[in-house]
């Protein structure tokens, strides 16, 4: 099988960016934490930025372009790299993002979300290449981190067809849905189970809604060609009444364990 193709780890347009935006800064001799302070972004965040490690908000970008007293010039250049809505590159440091996140709702339809996966149910997902399940279970650190930030609030909606869904063995699913139950007891974890019923706009593809620190948020959206990660206004809105009506279908935590319990003991034993 040939190894998947290694993705860059910096974005020469987000390094473009930050370039510019730091030289900006120093020629009106203000410093990072001054920004921070103007933007509500922590200090490292903005480094991140003008490091091209973290893509800028517009209102972020607004507000650092009226500080500077740059006449638009520094909107112009994010707005040159964010045609159509869509960040340059397309798929943008998703997992930098996911790490910096203080709150991820992820909707899964099709398969048990990557952050609540087992070992065994991951390298069946990903059809037992072993370096890309283990860098799947390395992102769960964030559900028990301890630095000052503290783990991330995750909210878990899984369609209830994914209980069924058979992936590696069954003892690989009853495994699974055990894990699901118990991360679900964690006081930083949500799990609930979505009532496959009639149709839905969560029927269109999985997401992840990531809440950052600065309360921004930014989407990871799973299609049918790539996956792209977007803080387009339009976008979030779209989720956000996705998200609306998902949790009206979605039964209770307490009954979810129940109901994942049962699927366990019933399907897979």
């Amino acid at each position: 099988m040939p190894r998947p193709r290694q993705r860059p780890r910096e974005s020469p347009a987000l390094v473009a960016f930050g370039r510019q935006m730091r030289r900006m800064r120093e020629s009106k001799k203000v410093k990072q934490e001054t920004i921070a302070h103007l933007t509500k972004v922590s200090a490292p965040q903005v480094s991140k930025i003008e490091a091209g490690k973290r893509r800028a908000t517009r209102a972020f970008v607004e507000a650092v372009d009226d500080h500077l007293e740059a006449g638009g010039a520094l909107i112009n250049l994010w707005e040159d790299l964010n045609k159509d809505g869509h960040p340059v590159p397309i798929w943008f440091d998703w997992p930098q993002i996911e790490i910096d996140a203080t709150m991820l709702i992820c909707w899964q339809h099709s398969v048990i979300p990557g952050l609540a996966q087992t070992p065994e149910y991951a390298l069946a997902i990903v059809h037992g290449n072993q370096e890309a399940a283990n860098l799947r279970i390395s992102r769960q650190a964030i559900l028990s981190r301890d630095d000052e930030r503290g783990p991330a609030i995750v909210l878990f909606l899984i369609e209830e067809q994914v209980l069924y869904h058979q992936v590696g063995t069954a003892e690989t699913m009853k495994n699974q849905l055990e894990h699901l139950i118990e991360i679900s007891t964690l006081p930083n974890v949500t799990v609930q189970v979505v009532l496959s019923r009639g149709d839905h706009d969560g029927n269109m593809g999985a997401f992840v809604l990531a809440t950052m620190e600065d309360r921004s948020e930014v989407a990871y959206v799973e299609t049918a060609i790539r996956s792209i990660t977007t803080d387009d206004p339009a976008d979030l809105s779209i989720l956000a009444r996705t998200l609306v009506d998902l949790r009206a279908r979605a039964v209770t935590q307490d009954m979810s364990r129940e109901l994942i319990r049962k699927v366990a003991e019933e399907r897979w034993t």
